[in-house]
């Protein structure tokens, strides 16, 4: 048993590394110690703490204790890069390592220019994950990243949500794809025979939409489960299923005539909104601006 009266960072780094890398193997590999070390770490902080911090699964996730200790983690993280950047210039060069959760049609659309010309100037390696919105709202919450991306208006306590804008949605197919299963028109009969496209299963964004405009449960029609936003634009490219898309991924085939807007009339708009904790500083708070002022710019009404 430790005989220790404050916390050790490095215990929680060892937490922060094996959630990271879901592996004990990985983390020890990302701390450059060995995998008995990091054991070690976890064991003394549970120890320390006379309760478990992970949830030894598949996948690893941290106990609510372990959520707050990685929360705690990340603002130390972001606390300890802005004073080294004011107290150590030399050591800007170094590579700042920040993880992001975000939606793929986010990731797909428009975050890449977003954060590009921070890629060019600054040494940041992004992990990015991608989630639905609600999940993505989670994974700030347990600390495991330093934003997301989230349809969630309201943040929670230490955190910030600032308003993006507005992702429109567009229903798209292309021409022969349109011939042959609406040639009749768009209504309920014609869509229970046109195969459409969804995420997975916790997308339920476009069974949302058919439901309301047109009164058809998921179940009374064919769909596709894809996990690829680029995946969506392709089927809808090569005429064998239709999809909603936003419109930053769609307009460009639009207007070449490569998709046709099968519902004129009838769009969805979703809120999107920039989590992040309220005590950013240095190279945190500048990813927090651009991404912040860049999708303003985009998304705004």
């Amino acid at each position: 048993m430790m005989n220790i009266e404050k916390l050790d960072y490095k215990l929680v780094a060892a937490l922060d590394a094996v959630i990271t890398a879901q592996s004990f193997e990985g983390a020890a590999t990302k701390l450059h110690i060995t995998q008995s070390a990091i054991s070690q770490r976890i064991k003394q902080l549970e120890q320390w703490l006379a309760q478990p911090v992970l949830i030894r699964g598949t996948p690893i996730e941290a106990t609510e204790t372990g959520q707050k200790l990685l929360s705690h983690y990340q603002k130390i993280k972001q606390l300890e890069s802005a004073l080294l950047g004011e107290l150590r210039p030399d050591l800007a060069s170094a590579t700042t390592q920040v993880s992001i959760a975000l939606n793929a049609d986010t990731l797909a659309s428009w975050f890449i220019p977003a954060i590009t010309p921070l890629l060019k100037q600054q040494n940041i390696v992004f992990d990015l994950k991608v989630a639905n919105e609600a999940v993505s709202h989670e994974l700030l919450k347990k600390g495991e990243v330093f934003g997301a991306v989230s349809s969630h208006a309201t943040s929670f306590a230490g955190g910030k949500a600032t308003f993006l804008g507005e992702l429109e949605y567009v229903l798209c197919a292309n021409q022969t794809f349109n011939n042959q299963y609406f040639s009749a028109g768009l209504n309920r009969e014609s869509l229970r025979h046109a195969p459409a496209i969804s995420f997975d299963s916790f997308d339920n964004m476009h069974t949302s939409f058919i439901k309301q405009h047109f009164n058809l449960s998921a179940n009374d029609y064919p769909r596709h489960q894809l996990r690829s936003s680029e995946a969506f634009v392709s089927m809808a490219l090569a005429g064998v299923a239709y999809a909603l898309l936003p419109t930053t991924q769609a307009q460009e085939h639009l207007n070449r005539h490569e998709l046709i807007d099968l519902a004129p009339s009838l769009r969805i708009k979703q809120d999107l909104y920039w989590h992040s904790w309220h005590l950013e500083q240095g190279i945190y708070k500048e990813i927090s601006n651009t991404i912040v002022n860049f999708a303003q710019n985009l998304l705004a009404k």
